[in-house]
């Protein structure tokens, strides 16, 4: 006769029944609904970093500084020959003779044409214009020095001319140039000064911020 098994003995056969975990593994635990569920990583895998992958590492200072230098140098470059060979910082020189062409034949006022100034003396910009209150001749230039004067010649009325011109410009006495003309000396915008000649039908200006001697010589080169 066999000996009578205990009840309480474990049985030799560890495979669970259907739908139960294995001996030794913790139950699976079920999302909440709504929740997904959770996912366990592979043995192995690496854990995920922060977002973005990894952190670039830092530039070194030496490193900005050449990025910047190469950066630097091919635009000197381009500087260096738009002002050599280009003439780059050189004022762009007009021809005054079509201004001074249309004032003559417009026979508004007798018109002086500068003369001897020398080739360092650079027109910029000329033009004749006529309006309503009368017409005006304008011519810049470029001084030797690279300061600015202005001739204005015009039929505009003096006191609605100079102030136009020479904004709060005040007299300050005779010039006493060469050549017998009443020229007189006047204050203007800034730190520019001017030469002012009043005849009975046109006024003539000098201005700029020239030298005075400059204004002077442009003054006298009037013919």
């Amino acid at each position: 006769m066999e000996a009578a098994q205990p009840a309480d003995r474990t049985p030799t056969d560890a495979t669970p029944p259907e739908g139960q975990p294995a001996l030794g593994e913790p139950a699976a635990v079920a999302p909440a609904p709504g929740e997904p569920a959770a996912v366990t990583p592979a043995a192995g895998a690496p854990a995920a970093g922060p977002a973005g992958g990894k952190a670039r590492s830092e530039r070194s200072p030496k490193d900005m500084a050449l990025s910047l230098l190469i950066l630097l140098v091919p635009i000197a470059l381009l500087l260096a020959f738009y002002r050599g060979f280009l003439g780059g910082d050189s004022p762009v020189t007009v021809d005054p003779a079509p201004a001074l062409e249309q004032a003559r034949s417009a026979n508004a006022f007798p018109v002086s044409e500068p003369t001897g100034l020398g080739d360092d003396w650079r027109t910029v910009n000329a033009r004749f214009r006529t309006e309503a209150d009368g017409s005006t001749l304008r011519i810049g230039y470029v001084n030797p020095e690279g300061r600015g004067a202005q001739l204005v010649e015009s039929n505009v009325p003096a006191e609605k001319l100079l102030p136009a011109e020479l904004t709060e410009g005040q007299p300050q006495g005779a010039a006493d140039l060469p050549g017998g003309l009443s020229w007189q000396r006047y204050t203007a915008r800034g730190n520019e000064q001017a030469l002012v000649l009043l005849e009975p039908n046109r006024t003539v200006i000098v201005v700029g911020d020239a030298g005075e001697s400059e204004l002077r010589k442009l003054a006298t080169s009037l013919r």
